[in-house]
């Protein structure tokens, strides 16, 4: 999950520009009850009488929690379907290829080519990934079912699982919350986490370290076969087309999981009950230790020259990262978050998260994962949804 550099408070609206304007009525409104369960229904399909049935005119339920624990909750159950998606596809392609049933399934052998590009950032990439895709199924199990046990409303997705797979073998062809095959990859949390003057909080933004991800669309999974090709002849093993691929991944897995880490220390803020405390900031925790563990392999991506994009067409080189050896902002092996300023400029540097400034944070989170490109072609439906689910999370406030 992403985090903003800097406040956030507007919708964010799909490819076709659609946006909510203030003060007018929620036109996603009882689309997003429909997608709301009960608590004795929680893994239930829903009928679509409910779209306009009376019932659905009422808030969600919270239950026995707080109402604004509830929306918290609800949201990150949300946005932990969202990540689930988005590993399971990653896990399928270049994870190690062991099926753990609840939590991972579907897995058909792999992708040589594409699991040999990872490795070339680390041996156990394959092994990383397949424990970082049961963390965030377990995580939206785990928020849902907590919540139903409060009585209060649960998320389900599954009527947005509408996107492509990727062709490639090991692929499933199954429908997809999330499209890993046009992203926009956000690298200024690099710099962010390196800059001991600036903090998102205060305002300050951070450039990409990584431009070439970060203009343009690109594809972190290999779209087909034709992308994940081994090759002797080369040094890496494999064609520079698939080693471009899981360099962009390879960034990407620590793009999301730095916002994760921010949100769940954002959010907790927020939250009244010392029981749904403690569930953020446990599974905030984890985010930090997944954040901790791309950002290092990140920092091991191949240096490539002149290779096609395979989205774009162009020709583009991929930075030698053992280059920025000696600048603080770039340097590979600075993966300890550098102290900086924190709450006031007065008070001492301090290694902190960041950002973990509460405002529109959930929103913020919206945004960014839009503006990676992770939700082209999804439906207007969805982001009425996902940008609801938002507004609740960020009108949260602490109770006594």
């Amino acid at each position: 999950m992403h985090s903003p550099n800097s406040r956030v408070s507007a919708s964010v609206a799909s490819d076709n520009n659609e946006v909510e304007q203030p003060g007018q009525p929620k036109t996603g409104f009882l689309q997003r009850r429909s997608f709301l369960r009960g608590a004795g229904a929680a893994g239930l399909a829903i009928s679509a009488g409910a779209l306009m049935s009376p019932a659905a005119l009422a808030e969600e339920s919270s239950g026995s929690l707080p109402d604004g624990d509830a929306s918290i909750l609800r949201f990150l159950a949300a946005a932990e379907l969202i990540e689930a998606d988005l590993w399971q596809q990653y896990a399928e392609l270049g994870g190690l290829q062991t099926n753990e049933p609840p939590m991972i399934t579907g897995l058909t052998g792999g992708n040589l080519a594409y699991t040999l590009a990872l490795s070339n950032l680390d041996g156990d990439m394959a092994t990383y990934i397949h424990d970082n895709t049961e963390d965030e199924f377990s995580h939206a199990a785990f928020i849902n079912a907590y919540l139903a046990s409060k009585g209060a409303d649960t998320v389900n997705l599954d009527h947005f699982r509408n996107l492509p797979s990727s062709q490639a073998t090991g692929a499933q062809q199954i429908g997809r919350l999330t499209n890993l095959m046009e992203l926009t990859i956000d690298t200024s949390w690099w710099t962010r986490y390196r800059s001991r003057a600036k903090n998102p909080d205060f305002g300050d933004t951070f450039p990409n370290a990584i431009a070439v991800l970060g203009t343009g669309r690109h594809t972190a999974i290999p779209r087909n076969d034709s992308e994940a090709q081994l090759d002797a002849s080369s040094p890496n093993g494999v064609t520079d087309v698939t080693q471009y691929i899981a360099n962009a991944a390879g960034f990407h897995f620590a793009t999301i999981e730095q916002g994760g880490t921010s949100l769940y220390a954002q959010l907790a803020q927020r939250v009244t009950s010392v029981e749904v405390l403690r569930i953020l900031l446990s599974i905030g925790g984890t985010e930090i230790a997944h954040f901790q563990t791309w950002h290092d392999k990140a920092g091991n991506c191949p240096a490539l020259k002149g290779v096609v994009d395979p989205v774009s067409g162009k020709t583009v080189d991929f930075p030698d990262i053992s280059s920025f050896a000696g600048n603080e902002d770039l340097q590979s092996n600075l993966i300890m978050p550098e102290p900086t300023v924190f709450l006031k400029k007065s008070f001492p540097a301090c290694s902190i998260i960041r950002p973990t400034a509460t405002q529109g944070a959930a929103a913020g989170a919206v945004k960014a994962l839009t503006d990676d490109g992770l939700f082209r072609g999804q439906s207007s439906g969805f982001f009425r949804l996902l940008n609801d689910l938002a507004e609740d999370a960020d009108e949260a406030r602490r109770g006594l």
